[in-house]
């Protein structure tokens, strides 16, 4: 019966991970977050204003921050 518990106990399923969507480059990733894609915390680096409505999700920042967080403040493709 022990066996029998184990082999046929409760079945798990593992959900796959949720793919992160690379862009090729900051128009392609405006045309879905018009205002950018940052980190948590982040503070647009501005002397004019700040962009504040930018779309905060850590994986995604990491997944398209090279070459597109030129001024390394947090947020990929800021736009105002």
């Amino acid at each position: 019966m022990a066996i029998a518990a184990l082999v046929l106990g409760p079945a798990v399923s593992i959900a796959p991970a949720s793919a992160v969507t690379v862009y090729s480059d900051c128009d392609e990733l405006n045309a879905d977050y018009p205002h950018g894609v940052g980190e948590p915390g982040a503070v647009d680096s501005t002397s004019g204003v700040p962009v504040t409505d930018f779309t905060v999700d850590q994986e995604l920042y990491d997944a398209n921050a090279s070459g597109r967080d030129r001024d390394k403040d947090g947020i990929a493709c800021e736009q105002h």
